[in-house]
């Protein structure tokens, strides 16, 4: 991976968007970087004249055998996916698609995956290399399409989780992965502790663990666990027979919890849209050997996935604070990720880092390097943006 450093210099290539990012930071005219709009939702009221990347639209190149695809940000996520798939091939950390016309360079700059992070890594993780325009107009590219060890920073991986505040991501190359072998889903009754203590002490032993979710449904005494296992053959079928034997676990079909897990990768899963009106969906993203949280009152959940290290609860806008020192309380963090109805831009900060803290720091920094002016996503992550 190539590491950032004041050596390197803008590419001689002239992108078709960059006289109108140069021109916007000169009038200082904020932009607001938009392809698909399928997570609008999520951040702070979108601000500036929109910026659409999806002209930037298809697969440049693409080598089965080298576990390697390079697509143009506007590309449809779905187009791209499909286009793996053909070859048996996957984006590992199931990325959530949030509506209909989510694209690559959405996918990446929102940094989010699915319920299988613990297990194969993050959207950052696979991020080998990409291309983009900076607030100064300048075409820049970092990493490449082979995996390295380098000191510095990482700008390519930098990128993932920035929402578009730092620059416009124009090409990205990612690592793709066969598609496993064989996968199993089993299920347990169990209570939250019960299901946490498990999923630690699975997680500490040579098993095929891939995903997890456990939920307590309205009127229930007892929760239920769900374990997803992949890999090869053997092994996953190796550990069906000891995880049945040795906790009661019931296997599901296959074809019957395919689509359930696609719904808990989009956040789709009933217990997510039963959410009342006046309650919000909090993200807490919190180590995975946290205990059992103790929830303020009037909170719903928690919807634990173990895999993601988070645990999803509805609550109203007024209980962040509590949820957010819940939070750090055991090394964590809380996020407000939907408001109360769909379409709402939220009024909490998605960046919450304590002004003057070192990280706080570290982000302007970065927000300096790469975007002087500020145009880039103004109002996204923190006001101050």
């Amino acid at each position: 991976m190539r590491a950032m450093d004041s050596a390197i210099s803008p590419s001689p290539r002239i992108h078709p968007l960059a006289e109108r990012i140069r021109a916007a930071a000169a009038d200082k005219t904020p932009l607001r970087i938009r392809g698909g709009g399928s997570k609008d939702f999520h951040g702070l009221a979108l601000q500036g004249e929109v910026l659409d990347t999806r002209a930037l639209a298809g697969i440049v190149s693409y080598e089965p055998s080298e576990l390697v695809v390079t697509v143009m940000a506007g590309t449809p996520l779905a187009e791209l996916e499909a286009a793996l798939a053909a070859q048996g091939q996957c984006l590992a950390f199931e990325p959530p698609h949030c509506a209909a016309g989510a694209t690559v360079g959405g996918m990446v700059a929102a940094g989010l995956s699915g319920p299988a992070r613990a297990s194969v890594g993050a959207v950052r993780d696979f991020v080998l290399g990409l291309e983009m325009v900076n607030g100064r107009g300048e075409l820049l590219r970092y990493g490449g399409q082979v995996m390295k060890n380098v000191a510095g920073y990482d700008v390519s991986r930098l990128m993932a989780g920035s929402w578009g505040t730092l620059g416009l991501i124009t090409e990205v190359s990612l690592k793709v992965l066969p598609v496993a072998p064989a996968e199993a889903t089993l299920r347990f009754a169990c209570s939250q502790q019960q299901a946490l203590q498990w999923l630690n002490q699975w997680g500490g032993q040579p098993l095929p663990l891939n995903a997890s979710c456990w939920l307590q449904e309205p009127g229930q005494t007892e929760g239920t666990l769900y374990l997803r296992l992949r890999g090869a053959r053997a092994a996953v079928q190796a550990a069906c027979r000891r995880l049945i034997g040795e906790c009661g676990g019931e296997p599901l079909p296959n074809d019957q919890v395919a689509a359930d897990w696609a719904a808990c990768r989009e956040q789709a899963l009933p217990w997510f849209a039963e959410r009342s009106a006046d309650c919000c969906l909090w993200r807490l993203s919190v180590p995975q050997t946290a205990p059992v949280l103790a929830l303020p009152p009037d909170c719903t959940g928690p919807f634990i996935e173990w895999h993601g290290a988070q645990r999803w609860v509805q609550a109203p806008r007024g209980l962040g604070a509590p949820l957010q020192a819940l939070a750090a309380s055991v090394g964590g963090s809380a996020t407000l990720f939907r408001a109360e109805s769909a379409g709402q831009i939220s009024a909490a900060p998605v960046f919450d880092a304590a002004a003057g803290s070192a990280l706080a720091i570290l982000h302007q920094r970065l927000k300096q390097a790469f975007d002087p002016e500020g145009i880039f996503n103004r109002g996204r992550l923190a006001s101050a943006w």
